[in-house]
């Protein structure tokens, strides 16, 4: 086992971004500390907002552990209990926002990088979910990706919703331990947003599903004849087209089905039709149910990596772990964790974007 252990509750402020976690109440489920107090979530905030966010529009997209080689497969998942859903947090007023974002870290080479995170539902409005190799660094023993922070509604360099750090993630035990594909995804609560002053002075921007919704999720689901693939897709295909650039949000629909990696046997795993590239693209929602006009539907995957399966040096399917009963526990270990605010509530947002400046206490 690759981690450490420490009792809940104890020692936890002296903790940053560490290789420490700890293990949540659920079973399988693991806890895993990022930015665990005030001051060091307020330097991580400096590093990607300082300079005109400097950190932020030279952050390159994530190119570890992108594409799988994976197979169609023509049989049915075969769920492991009940469909379950909890339904998506809708906006309760009309405004351009988006669920989707980018989310910000320091990776291995010592460098800022990114892949692609959703807003979800929670008691709290403060979970993003993404792939647990956009959270776990599975290139170095025990580690976490360093300044880890959700911009949502990115684009071209914005932060039209705010800066998001996180306070702590879970994962899947097997994933923390094995790095195993079907288990690589992670919920990670984040802090109330905040943006800079032109003299640095942190201001909150809330909490984040109330400024930008929150998707439902679904569990033990069949394969769907219709996913959205939300992300930020930016890597070359195999035959060296870039048809994506990462600055924008872009969407994708096509049906689900379940695959197999041949070189890298592991549990259930499922894909989607999506000619996504797969850096920049890790973490982008699968949303069934969608709405265009509301922007939200119920999450039930996350694209973990990229196959080409017919061979013709284009990428052509997202895959992503099956979401059966053990996401379904450590999704509920995220669900009610609280992380407050790292910045004052400002009187008023008025250049922010449908900005409320609410407090990020319960």
């Amino acid at each position: 086992m690759r981690r450490t252990l420490i009792a809940l509750g104890v020692g936890l402020g002296l903790l940053g971004s560490t290789v420490v976690s700890v293990p949540a109440q659920a079973a399988g489920s693991v806890k895993v500390l990022l930015a665990s107090t005030v001051p060091v979530a307020q330097q991580v905030a400096a590093f990607w907002l300082a300079d005109d966010a400097a950190n932020l529009r030279n952050a390159t997209p994530y190119a570890v552990r992108t594409v799988l080689q994976g197979e169609r497969l023509s049989t049915p998942v075969v769920p492991d209990g009940p469909p379950f859903q909890i339904p998506p947090i809708p906006l309760e007023e009309e405004r351009p926002s988006s669920t989707s974002g980018k989310v910000f870290f320091v990776g291995a080479d010592g460098q800022p990088h990114w892949c692609t995170g959703t807003s979800m539902q929670s008691k709290y409005r403060n979970i993003v979910a993404t792939a647990g190799h956009c959270v776990r660094d599975t290139q170095r023993e025990g580690a976490t990706l360093d300044k880890w922070a959700f911009v949502p509604g990115y684009s071209e360099g914005t932060t039209p919703w705010g800066l998001y750090v996180g306070k702590l993630a879970f994962v899947h035990h097997d994933f923390d331990v094995y790095a195993g594909h079907d288990r690589d995804f992670a919920f990670v609560n984040v802090y109330g947003g905040v943006v800079s002053s032109s003299t640095g002075v942190l201001t909150n921007t809330g909490k984040l599903a109330e400024n930008v919704g929150g998707q439902g999720i679904a569990f033990n689901q069949a394969t769907t004849p219709s996913a959205d693939v939300l992300g930020y897709p930016a890597g070359p295909h195999p035959d060296g087209t870039r048809p994506y650039t990462g600055q924008t949000l872009e969407s994708s629909t096509g049906p689900t089905f379940a695959v197999t990696l041949p070189d890298a046997p592991t549990g259930r795993l499922i894909g989607v039709e999506s000619p996504f590239t797969g850096e920049g693209a890790i973490g982008s929602s699968w949303l069934y149910d969608y709405s265009g006009d509301s922007r939200t539907g119920h999450l039930n995957g996350i694209t973990i990596g990229v196959s080409d399966t017919d061979g013709d040096n284009r990428y052509d399917t997202g895959v992503s772990p099956y979401f059966d009963n053990e996401v379904r526990a450590v999704y509920m270990s995220a669900l009610s964790m609280w992380t407050g605010s790292i910045a004052q509530p400002a009187a008023a947002v008025a250049s922010r974007p449908g900005g409320t400046g609410l407090s990020s206490h319960p």
